[in-house]
């Protein structure tokens, strides 16, 4: 899963994306409040959660997360900041944010709360996803093909997972890199290309699940 960090703290920032990277997550960090707006208007299916500072150069975290939500987005907002006073969450959790969580806080505690919140909805987040003999389970992060284990990197997991999200739709190389890898990331531009090949040959396709969309990217059909 990947998540964005908006954080003007290049200290703080720079430990949560370390922490978190530990964790298996994919990680961004915006400092900018609007630069972090517009790119989740324009990118709303790229992070499956955000992780706010209320207090931001560029525009508040709490103007932030009411634009979000007045346009419709959904994804998971977990707001931080130095306010920790009773009203200072209630102003953040009527914004729209999901959870808030004061500084300091320990490291432990933001991960039970990321948890808990990449948990649910059930609807917008299931933990179960299947295509046809391919199943993988977002919260242990394992894949089965035809009821047996299937061993997956952890970017080969979230290509696959973004892709078993995103049934019957050609999904493009950048929107497959863009979701699985840092987007200051410098790897070489055929890394989705070799991913893809890698996952083929662990489940055994010859290109008829993951089907490549010549000169765009690659579409997998749902199978169910």
């Amino acid at each position: 899963m990947k998540i964005l960090v908006v954080e003007d703290n290049k200290k703080l920032a720079e430990n949560l994306k370390q922490g978190l990277m530990q964790e298996g997550y994919a990680v961004d960090v915006i400092e900018d409040g609007l630069i972090a707006e517009r790119r989740i208007l324009f990118n709303r299916d790229e992070y499956d959660l955000v992780i706010l500072d209320r207090m931001l150069p560029g525009k508040d975290g709490v103007l932030i997360c009411d634009s979000w939500r007045e346009n419709g987005v959904v994804v998971p907002i977990l707001m931080l900041t130095a306010l920790g006073t009773t009203d200072d969450k209630v102003v953040g959790l009527d914004s729209g944010a999901d959870d808030y969580l004061a500084k300091p806080f320990a490291f432990k505690e933001l991960l039970a709360r990321i948890h808990a919140l990449l948990r649910r909805p059930k609807q917008t987040f299931p933990d179960i996803l299947t295509s046809g003999n391919i199943s993988i389970n977002t919260t242990s992060r394992t894949v089965t093909f035809k009821s047996k284990p299937v061993s997956l990197t952890l970017k080969e997991f979230m290509v696959l997972e973004y892709m078993m999200r995103h049934p019957n739709k050609v999904v493009t190389r950048d929107e497959l890199y863009s979701h699985a890898w840092d987007f200051a990331d410098s790897s070489f531009s055929n890394t989705v290309d070799v991913h893809i090949k890698n996952l083929r040959k662990k489940i055994h396709d010859n290109a008829k699940i993951i089907q490549t969309i010549r000169g765009v990217g690659y579409k997998m059909e749902n199978k169910s």
